[in-house]
């Protein structure tokens, strides 16, 4: 069966994106039940809703009172397909459809508790009054439609839920989505399972299964080639293909000097283990030396991205009769650059994975993780019998050490950090802290520090720590890591790195700030 076929086969829930940032959220809580989710912009719907069991409306940064509001044709949807409006989606199903929405008189934001559940309600079923959920809204539903009943209310907002009459249509004002809505996926599975009735059918065995098929059909006996970068994502897809066409892959792991101490060594002895058909290749002096003298974070990504490309593709070159390149693009990164009126997280970054192929390389593409969130590749990966702890690494930004070096790019620059980052890396291992963490790394600021050791004035570098927790990286909040640990890794940098005198811990959260520094 192929992954097409697969996919028309699963029982499928559609999520409307009106642009909020917890869209992706929503499809991640649906897939955590066992059910298939596709997001796709209000406006840009090309697919047949008719397919679907059920379809969810997302938030939005818009008021449905706006000039610009969006406003989807809900004609084939609504009273013919069980469906739920959260937060904007309440209100434009309230809104547009008789009632009135208003300005709050103080913002609606963060944790309330309800006050008031229907005892009857199939969606509040198991859900008790006083149960936490979590707001993020500036309007309010003042008066709800005729045919409209209330079902949910917390002590500032009355029509916190409610129900159309004659129509499997709910509505709530909160985000079941977010960790803290303590019973966000009881709502939610109540309104899929209970409610639409959609069968909890999406799991990594079965994934792995239809996608190895799916590769076999569409590769037949051609060649592939593969970047691997030595994280998970590349890494389970690297396992994918070689469980469908073995020998047939060809992996390519590229040096580019900018990876963490040893890593080249130590993830090259961990592919050949796994068994995969992998050749490493070492151009550290030649990324190094394209990035001689640029201080821009912009211009050393594009230097980063344009050197990997020229070595990869000189490599590949090497090989003969390959046709398809595989990439590691996972669902996030195809989301965000379709996402609902370019979305702000398409002018955040953008992915190189996602119809960034240069033209010259002439070969064809296989995603083999294109409709999987991270947390689902590795679940994957578990069923796939890989090594849990490389599984569980932590996040690392391709352009690796190149956007922990704040300023220029030099080989002492590399070996300092790298010697500071094994430090905290390793020392967060032997304290039992590295799986709290989402991702950890430290930054080499562009700043000299005074400094005594011994009887002597040293003049050296300043290195900040980072560690986040995090459950998808669109956003983050920092680690509360013990005094102690930060006072023994502190004494240990500056003991032991030559160049560093003087260690911070950054304590932003994202947002406003961002994981890495550049």
């Amino acid at each position: 069966m192929n992954l097409v076929l697969f996919l028309r086969m699963q029982q499928k829930v559609l999520i409307l994106d009106f642009g909020s940032q917890f869209t992706q959220l929503i499809a991640r809580r649906v897939r955590e039940l066992n059910i298939y989710c596709e997001i796709h912009p209000y406006n840009n719907v090309k697919v047949d809703v008719e397919d679907y069991k059920a379809v969810i409306l997302s938030g939005s940064p818009h008021s449905v009172r706006s000039s610009e509001a969006p406003q989807p044709d809900l004609s084939k949807i609504k009273g013919k397909i069980p469906l739920l409006g959260v937060c904007y989606g309440a209100q434009y199903l309230a809104h547009f459809f008789g009632g009135e929405v208003g300005a709050s008189k103080t913002r609606e934001y963060g944790r309330a508790n309800l006050s008031y559940v229907a005892s009857n309600s199939v969606l509040f079923h198991g859900i008790e009054k006083d149960s936490q959920v979590w707001m993020s809204h500036s309007d309010t539903i003042l008066h709800l439609p005729e045919n409209y009943t209330c079902i949910a209310s917390t002590h500032d907002v009355e029509n916190a839920a409610y129900k159309i009459e004659e129509e499997d249509t709910y509505a709530i004002q909160f985000h079941p989505e977010v960790y803290h809505s303590t019973d966000g996926l009881t709502l939610l599975k109540n309104f899929l399972v209970d409610i639409a009735a959609v069968e909890q059918t999406w799991t990594p065995d079965c994934f792995v299964d239809t996608t190895v098929a799916a590769i076999r059909e569409k590769v037949g006996d051609d060649k592939v080639v593969l970047g691997l970068s030595g994280g998970v994502d590349s890494t389970v897809a690297a396992v994918l293909l070689d469980k469908a066409i073995g020998k047939n892959l060809h992996c390519i792991f590229v040096n580019n000097g900018l990876l963490r101490k040893n890593e080249f060594e130590s993830v090259l002895n961990q592919y050949e283990g796994m068994g995969l058909n992998v050749k490493g290749v070492d151009a550290s002096s030649r990324f190094l030396e394209g990035l001689k003298g640029e201080s821009d974070p912009e211009k050393k990504r594009k230097i980063i991205g344009r050197c990997f490309i020229e070595v990869f593709d000189e490599e590949a070159h090497k090989l003969t009769s390959v046709k398809w390149l595989a990439q590691g693009t996972i669902y996030p990164d195809v989301i965000e650059s379709v996402s609902a009126n370019g979305g702000p997280s398409a002018t955040i970054k953008s992915h190189h994975n996602v119809g960034g192929l240069p033209d010259f390389m002439k070969l064809k593409i296989v995603e083999p993780l294109r409709m999987i969130f991270k947390d689902e590749v590795r679940r994957v990966g578990k069923s796939l019998g890989i090594d849990p702890e490389l599984l569980g690494r932590h996040p690392f930004p391709g352009p690796g050490m190149g956007i922990r070096i704040l300023g220029d790019i030099t080989a002492e620059k590399v070996r300092i950090l790298q010697e500071v980052d094994a430090v905290f890396i390793n020392g967060l291992k032997a304290w039992g802290l590295y799986d709290r963490v989402w991702q950890a790394g430290a930054m080499l600021l562009p700043v000299d520090s005074v400094g005594v050791m011994g009887d002597e004035r040293t003049y050296e570098k300043v290195v900040a720590l980072r560690a986040v927790e995090s459950t998808d990286g669109m956003t983050a909040d920092w680690v509360d890591l013990p005094y102690k640990f930060l006072q023994e890794t502190s004494n240990k940098i500056i003991n032991t790195v030559k160049g560093v005198n003087r260690v911070v811990y950054d304590i932003s959260s994202k947002p406003p700030a961002t994981i890495e520094w550049e």
